[in-house]
């Protein structure tokens, strides 16, 4: 039992990362890294060392309240050691529109993480995801009625 209650505290790590991530909540998303913690964006195509490099990495890319974001990340697969690490792949769907130019980036992938138990709480010490397919998607057909950022301002 004792295995299957550390595999459900990582799913709730993972999901607070997109949760955060997506409602722009930066300081949640630093919350789910450790201070050590890398990443390897897109199949390396974006590696950063440390919390504060990656999120300044995604505050850049997605801090802009004229970017939406939608990450889905779900059929987890997670190993957990006796030696409080884990690892963990998981598949990933993402839909990122851009406001101003009415298009919007379609894609899946496979996230692959290792985390790290720290003071009793599990942590996102490795993540990265490696890219199935990625589309440009135009939305000229699609009309902007609103999103959850518009009365923040």
């Amino acid at each position: 039992m004792f295995q299957l209650e550390e595999i459900e505290a990582i799913k709730q790590l993972k999901y607070k990362y997109f949760r955060c991530l997506d409602r722009k909540d930066w300081e949640g998303v630093a919350e789910t890294l450790s201070e050590d913690a890398v990443a390897s964006y897109d199949s390396g195509k974006y590696d950063f060392q440390g919390r504060d490099a990656i999120m300044d990495f995604l505050k850049g890319a997605l801090g802009n309240r004229g970017i939406v974001s939608q990450h889905h990340g779900h059929h987890p697969e997670i190993e957990v050691g006796d030696d409080g690490r884990a690892r963990g792949v998981w598949y990933l769907e993402d839909y990122v529109i851009f406001l101003a130019s009415n298009t919007g980036i379609r894609g899946a992938a496979f996230y692959t993480d290792e985390y790290r138990k720290e003071d009793g709480r599990w942590k996102i010490c490795s993540t990265g995801y490696e890219r199935t397919y990625e589309e440009l998607v135009s939305r000229e057909s699609v009309q902007h009625t609103r999103t959850m950022f518009d009365e923040a301002e």
